[in-house]
């Protein structure tokens, strides 16, 4: 009876403990100039990332010309450390796919083929092997979206090479609307889940509830190989008369806690501005929420997504590599949210 009992808990262990996948950790660059700055470069060496994402461009529709243009493409003021492969990413807005027809289709998936080849040759990179696309698409973009990833795919510039796509929280839970991009891979992105555009006090760049909501019975039988993006950025979200006015490029965390220019209210991720700030554009009494990632959201985060994704080899990206936001974490910090996968 003994030998009985031992083993069924020997079983139990066997196949309750889930097995761990095999993660690359690396980072997006969302920047519109590169520069070999040390301490992104020394991220890189130390988590032996292989590869950068780095946004070649965005691309939305010109109503003016009747088309789609590229939107402030990136400069290589230095080329990519050697050791590290670029994977090139296109932003495309979704409403692109609303305003175009089948033959500007193919176009469009001609004309980023040999932007990104000439723009991986300025990084000092002679190929590369993925191509990641970016776009939110939706139910009515769906079909000449997919149409545009069929063509992208049989590019002589892209053979043998693989396409990936971004994947929001709402496009694996409504996956029959949806639908299931034409690609072998997908990057699940754990940010930007709530309303950006709301008052009030929540955190819209990341939100456990939303991941439950969305992910928690969905994810494990999404169809696509998933790598999986994490955010570690801050923003400052401005709200005038309780309306949405933009994020300010011009406030820090060091000037949020400057006690003279805003008042923090208790309990609460909003400030009020108390004199005029002409440098950031903004007005005595505009509302900003301090918007942040903590290492214990991080945790969190990656210890639920490690429940529910199937164990496979994947790239875990986070986003993005700047100098500024890298002094928010220690080296300890980043290699627990990795070690959680």
């Amino acid at each position: 009876m003994r030998k009985i009992s031992i083993l069924v808990i020997f079983v139990f262990f066997l196949f309750g403990c889930k097995q761990k996948s095999v993660v690359h950790p690396t980072f997006y660059f969302w920047k519109t100039d590169y520069h070999n700055h040390k301490a992104e470069t020394a991220a890189l060496s130390k988590f032996k990332s292989k590869s950068l994402y780095v946004r070649i461009m965005d691309v939305d529709f010109n109503p003016d010309f009747q088309q789609d243009v590229p939107v402030s493409p990136i400069k290589f003021s230095d080329p990519l450390p050697p050791q590290v492969d670029i994977i090139p990413v296109v932003f495309l807005v979704n409403r692109i796919f609303n305003e175009i027809d089948s033959n500007r289709i193919k176009l469009l998936a001609d004309h980023i083929a040999v932007f990104v080849e000439a723009k991986v040759k300025q990084s000092g990179k002679s190929s590369y092997s993925e191509l990641q696309i970016d776009c939110d698409w939706t139910k009515t973009s769906r079909d000449r979206y997919f149409e545009f990833l069929n063509h992208l795919k049989k590019h002589p510039l892209l053979k043998n090479k693989t396409i990936s796509v971004t994947l929001r929280l709402h496009q694996v839970k409504n996956i029959a609307t949806s639908g299931i991009p034409p690609v072998e891979k997908a990057m699940l992105m754990c940010y930007n889940m709530g309303n950006l555009r709301k008052y009030g006090n929540q955190n819209s760049i990341l939100d456990q509830h939303e991941m439950d909501l969305y992910l928690k019975d969905y994810l494990e039988n999404y169809p696509l190989k998933l790598d999986v993006a994490l955010p570690t950025f801050e923003w400052a979200v401005v709200f005038r008369n309780k309306k949405y006015a933009g994020i300010s490029k011009r406030i820090n965390k060091g000037q949020i806690q400057d006690k003279k220019l805003f008042k923090q209210r208790e309990n609460s991720i909003l400030y009020d501005l108390l004199m005029d700030y002409p440098a950031a554009g903004l007005k005595r009494g505009d509302v900003i929420r301090w918007e942040e990632i903590t290492t214990e959201d991080l945790l969190a985060t990656s210890s639920f997504l490690s429940r529910y994704l199937k164990p496979e080899e994947r790239n875990l990206v986070f986003y993005h590599l700047d100098t500024d936001l890298l002094k928010h974490f220690t080296d300890e910090d980043f290699r627990k949210v990795i070690a959680n996968f």
